[in-house]
């Protein structure tokens, strides 16, 4: 049986955050400055089931638990914060985000706004 490699861990101290609050969860990605991810975390991982992923408490725990971990296994300084979605979990990630010791850059927002999107259907004949 081949030996399984032993993953490394590598040193970010500066990255990019994106939180992606959706209406059923919050979804965090942590990734290196050029967008190589390190690890994600989910309300889900947390013991969150239900309509309770998708409070902003489960969002808080969430991003409190993907912060500490990039900062103690990848030591963390600083990042960019993304925020993409109009979930419920999206103020509460910010304001944890505000409070953590990562010291945050910038927040920039990246939700898909539509620019008069696709063609609605054809009217139905009676």
């Amino acid at each position: 049986m081949p030996k399984k490699k032993k993953k490394e861990k590598r040193i970010v101290e500066r990255g990019r955050i994106y939180v992606t609050a959706t209406f059923n969860n919050t979804i965090v990605t942590i990734t290196d400055i050029e967008g190589n991810p390190i690890f994600t975390a989910s309300c889900g991982q947390f013991g969150f089931r239900g309509t309770r992923k998708s409070t902003p408490y489960a969002a808080t725990l969430t991003v409190e638990a993907a912060v500490k971990r990039a900062i103690l296994e990848h030591g963390m300084k600083s990042a960019i914060v993304l925020i993409k979605g109009i979930g419920p979990g999206r103020e509460a990630a910010l304001r944890v985000l505000r409070g953590a010791e990562v010291d945050v850059e910038r927040v920039v927002d990246i939700t898909p706004i539509p620019h008069n999107g696709v063609r609605p259907p054809k009217m139905r004949q009676p």
